[in-house]
C-alpha cells in the first residue's frame, strides 16, 4: 500500500486546518483501540500519565544541572574553556546522533521497554559523570545525551498513541514537564552541592534519584503491549523536501540557542558579577517562565492562517532576552530572564507543533520527528561549542553576541519557511 501526501504547494485553508490536525492525531491511534481495551495498564490512564511526566522530568536535568557548576567543575579538573565548551556540546551532539536509533530499537523491543532500558543507561551516565574524574565526566555526558536523545524521540509517539483524544493537551503537559525538570535542576544543583559539603560531584550525582524513581514507576508500562504486532511504514523523500529541511533547520537553530542557555548562561552571568547560586536561580526562573509560553504559543499559533507570525514573535523575544542578559545593567537581569523564558518556551513548543502540522499522517510525522531531532540536534551542538571557542579566544563574553545574532536570524529565516500552512511532499508505503 502506497500513499502520497499532498504536495507542499497544497495549502491548508483556515476552515480545514483544525479538522486536519484532529484527524492526524487520531489516525495514529486507530489501530490500537482494541489493545487499549484489553490491557489493564491502559485502563489506568492517570498512572500512565504520571509515568510519562516522571520520565519527561528526567530529560533535561542532566543538561541544565551542569551549567551552574561549570566554573567550579572546570577549576577542579583544570579544564580549559575549549574543553568546557566541548563538555556542554557533547550531550547536545549525542541528542542528534542517537535519535535515529529510537525507532529501530522500538520496532525490535517495543517503545515501553526501550524507555525503561534507556532510563537505566541515563542513570549510569549521571553516575559516571559525577564520580570518575575527567574521563567519567565526558563519558557520562555522552551516555546521558545519547539516552535523552532516544527517549525524547519515543515519548511524543507514546503520547499520541495512548491519549488520542487529548493528544494536544498531553503534549503540552509533556513539554511542561521537560521545562520543569530543567528549571528545578538549574536552580537546585548549587544549593544541593553546598548542602552536601560543597561537593560538586554529589550535586551532579543527586539526579540519579529522580531517574531511578522514574524507572520504577515506568516498569509496569513495559508489559502492556507484549507480543503486539505493529505495522511498519517506509516514508520516502523527506530529505529532498524543502519544507522538511526548513522544519529541521528551525528545530536545530532554536535548539542551539536553548542549549547555549543551558550550558553557558550561568557562566555568562557569573562573569558579569553574579554568584553561582544567583546565576543558577536566574536560569531556573527563566526556564520556569517557559511553562507558560510552551502551552500558550502553540494554541495561539493554530488560531491564525499559519505559524509565521508566532515564530517571528517568539524568536524576537528570545533574542531580546539573550542580549539583555549579555549587555543590560545587572539590576535588570531578571526582567530579561523572564523575556528570554517567554521566547524560548514558545520556540521549542512551536518546533514540536510544526512537526505535526506539516505532516499529512502519523507515519510521516514520526519520520519527520526523527529527521528534525536527529539532524536538528546535531546542528544545535555547534552553538555551545562555538560559544566556548569564542570565549577562549577573546577572554570575555561580549563577543558571543555575534553568535546569538547569526543563529537567531537564521532561525527566523528557516521559521518563515517552516511556518507556512503546507504539507511536506513525501510518499508513505506499508512494508
Amino acid at each position: 500500500m502506497t500513499t502520497k501526501a499532498p504536495l507542499a504547494s497544497d495549502t491548508l485553508s483556515p476552515s480545514r486546518k483544525h479538522h486536519e490536525i484532529e484527524e492526524l492525531l487520531i489516525d495514529a491511534e486507530a489501530d490500537d483501540d482494541h489493545v487499549q481495551q484489553s490491557h489493564p495498564v491502559l485502563k489506568r490512564p492517570w498512572f500512565l500519565l504520571f509515568g510519562l511526566v516522571l520520565v519527561a522530568l528526567n530529560l533535561r536535568p542532566a543538561l541544565s544541572s551542569m551549567a551552574p557548576l561549570l566554573s567550579e567543575v572546570s577549576n577542579s579538573l583544570g579544564l580549559s574553556a575549549a574543553k568546557a565548551g566541548l563538555l556542554t556540546t557533547l550531550p547536545v551532539l549525542c541528542l542528534g546522533l542517537f535519535a535515529p536509533l529510537a525507532p529501530i530499537l522500538a520496532r525490535r523491543f517495543g517503545s515501553e521497554r526501550v524507555v525503561l532500558g534507556i532510563l537505566l543507561t541515563l542513570t549510569c551516565g549521571i553516575l559516571l559523570r559525577s564520580s570518575f574524574g575527567e574521563v567519567g565526566l565526558f563519558a557520562g555526558s555522552i551516555l546521558s545525551g545519547a539516552s535523552i536523545g532516544i527517549i525524547g524521540v519515543l515519548l511524543p509517539g507514546i503520547v499520541k498513541r495512548d491519549f488520542a483524544k487529548q493528544a494536544g493537551t498531553m503534549t503540552g503537559v509533556y513539554t511542561m514537564a521537560l521545562c520543569l525538570g530543567a528549571a528545578v535542576a538549574a536552580g537546585s544543583t548549587v544549593p544541593l552541592s553546598h548542602y552536601f559539603g560543597g561537593s560538586w560531584t554529589l550535586g551532579l550525582g543527586f539526579w540519579i534519584v529522580p531517574a531511578v524513581l522514574a524507572a520504577l514507576f515506568w516498569w509496569p508500562q513495559t508489559r502492556q503491549r507484549h507480543g503486539q504486532h505493529q505495522a511498519a511504514y517506509r516514508v520516502r523523500g523527506l530529505f529532498r523536501d524543502r519544507l522538511a529541511r526548513q522544519v529541521t533547520l528551525y528545530m536545530g537553530l532554536q535548539s542551539s540557542l536553548a542549549y547555549i542557555v543551558f550550558g553557558w548562561l550561568p557562566s555568562i552571568l557569573i562573569g558579569r558579577g553574579l554568584t553561582p547560586t544567583e546565576a543558577g536561580l536566574l536560569l531556573s526562573g527563566s526556564i520556569m517562565v517557559q511553562l507558560l509560553s510552551s502551552l500558550t504559543a502553540p494554541w495561539l499559533a493554530t488560531r491564525g492562517k499559519d505559524q509565521r507570525l508566532a515564530i517571528l514573535l517568539v524568536m524576537l523575544l528570545t533574542l531580546a532576552g539573550l542580549y539583555g542578559c549579555l549587555y543590560a545593567p545587572l539590576n535588570q537581569l531578571w526582567v530579561w530572564g523572564v523575556v528570554l523564558g517567554l521566547g524560548q518556551g514558545g520556540t521549542f513548543s512551536l518546533a514540536l507543533t510544526l512537526i505535526v502540522l506539516r505532516s499529512r499522517d502519523s507515519h510521516v510525522a514520526a519520520n519527520l520527528s526523527s529527521m528534525a531531532q536527529g539532524v536538528g540536534y546535531t546542528l544545535a551542538s555547534l552553538g555551545p561549542f562555538a560559544v566556548g571557542v569564542v570565549h577562549d579566544w577573546t577572554g570575555n563574553w561580549s563577543a558571543v553576541g555575534w553568535i546569538f545574532g547569526i543563529i537567531g536570524v537564521a532561525a527566523i529565516l528557516a521559521g518563515m519557511g517552516a511556518g507556512r500552512a503546507l504539507y511536506v511532499d513525501v510518499t508513505s508505503e506499508k512494508i
